[in-house]
């Protein structure tokens, strides 16, 4: 876990908080051999601050949801089981259904646009370096989906899911013939939005990310038995 020093003239608790939160998200938490084990006196030295600040950064961290606390153990970046990730995807694929339809509804054409142009770099066939970049646009792609429908409730209510959904799709997105589907899964979203079509724009997102869904389900199997909390019972 790699994170950058603290710029002092900021806020220092919301620094250390985004720094960490931002490093975290990057973690490919979802490798079964990851160690998800956070060393505090680590972190201090690399973002050259003193513990105080660093703790309160961990509280809100555990407030999120995305470390737990073991007392005498330590601090552990958490991985959702199996049955959990198979949840978060279904609330998310709710919400993000929800929010195509009213981007077809309420969104400008410029902001029906961006999609075209986050999506529109890349094909089927890409080289694992591109797959790198292309997840960190899938993840936009979806996030702006969310941002479109100007529906700030909606937006703020699956953030809180995205954290860890983030994750799930960080790793996913190498395995099988995900990418291939993604690209084509991608402009038929925006093509339904483009046409103003909003059940069709709608049910394409749902059928989206119920693919990772089941996906997931099929694949995942060994999470059933990898917590985060699990490696701090030895």
């Amino acid at each position: 876990m790699k994170l950058r020093p603290i710029v002092s003239n900021f806020t220092l608790k919301d620094h250390v908080y985004e720094r960490l939160r931002e490093a975290i998200l990057a973690m490919d938490i979802y490798d079964v051999d990851a160690d998800l084990r956070l060393d505090e006196r680590s972190l201090a030295e690399q973002l050259q601050i003193s513990r105080t600040p660093l703790r309160d950064a961990i509280a809100r961290l555990e407030a999120d949801g995305l470390v737990t606390v073991v007392p005498r153990k330590g601090v552990y970046v958490q991985r959702k089981s199996l049955a959990e990730i198979l949840e978060m995807i279904i609330a998310w694929a709710a919400l993000e259904s929800m929010a195509a339809r009213l981007a077809a509804e309420n969104a400008t054409d410029a902001e029906i646009a961006t999609l075209r142009k986050i999506a529109g770099k890349y094909n089927d066939r890409l080289s694992p370096t591109r797959i790198a970049e292309y997840s960190d646009d899938n993840l936009r792609f979806h996030q702006h989906i969310l941002e479109i429908s100007h529906c700030g409730l909606l937006k703020t209510m699956a953030e809180g899911v995205f954290l860890h959904i983030q994750a799930v799709r960080l790793r996913s997105m190498w395995e099988g013939d995900r990418v291939k589907r993604s690209v084509v899964d991608h402009a038929e979203i925006i093509e339904a939005l483009e046409r103003r079509d909003a059940e069709e724009a709608a049910q394409k997102v749902l059928d989206h990310t119920m693919q990772l869904h089941q996906h997931i389900g099929k694949t995942w199997g060994r999470l059933q038995l990898t917590r985060a909390t699990n490696s701090t019972t030895t």
